[in-house]
């Protein structure tokens, strides 16, 4: 594989760009008056809009994708088929976390019945902490691709190419992945639990 090193530079000062001011809504701003499905999937398009051009030919949440959360218990049910702040909150949480953890996992930390109050800390709290790892995520980008950049501070991990850069990534998601299972799975263990 050959990769337009310019191009790629381009690519990376851009998703930045968009990384350092993208926000999940905060929980006054998420609609609390009723939406229907097809309303709800126009929203969670908005909110959640990080996705390149390129990836985003599928819709990446359907309605039988919602109707399966709802079945599965994964999330409340509507309201006479209308969602509130509530159900939309699950579902941005639901559809960013489902990038790194499997729905049993998410299930575990955001069970269905949490009471509206725990709901809106957890999102508030979870909404916090996107902020901050993009924040972080951005600034180690930079430092693992100095090479590509042209910038002269380097990082614990330096990209030569643009390859090294997409393995490297490909690496530290992997190994973040497994940390957060490691993590949650750690739940069910007391402080004598067996863990590698």
């Amino acid at each position: 594989m050959t990769y337009d090193t310019a191009l790629v530079a381009a690519k990376l000062r851009r998703w930045e760009k968009y990384l350092d001011s993208y926000r999940l809504p905060p929980w006054e701003e998420i609609p609390d008056f009723g939406l229907y499905m097809d309303q709800v999937i126009t929203l969670l398009g908005q909110y959640l809009d990080y996705l390149p051009p390129e990836l985003k030919e599928e819709q990446f949440v359907t309605a039988a994708t919602i109707n399966n959360y709802v079945r599965t218990r994964i999330m409340p049910k509507p309201d006479r088929k209308r969602y509130f702040r509530v159900h939309i909150a699950y579902l941005i949480l639901i559809l960013t976390l489902k990038q790194s953890l499997s729905i049993a996992l998410i299930r575990k930390l955001i069970p269905s019945d949490l009471s509206e109050d725990e709901l809106k800390k957890r999102y508030t709290d979870c909404a916090g902490l996107h902020a901050q790892a993009a924040r972080y995520f951005t600034e180690q980008v930079r430092l693992a691709a100095s090479p590509i950049l042209g910038h002269e501070e380097r990082g614990a991990i330096s990209a030569e190419s643009s390859e090294d850069l997409i393995v490297g990534s490909a690496i530290i998601g992997g190994l973040a992945r497994l940390l957060s299972e490691k993590l949650l799975l750690l739940e069910d263990k007391g402080e004598g639990g067996k863990d590698t």
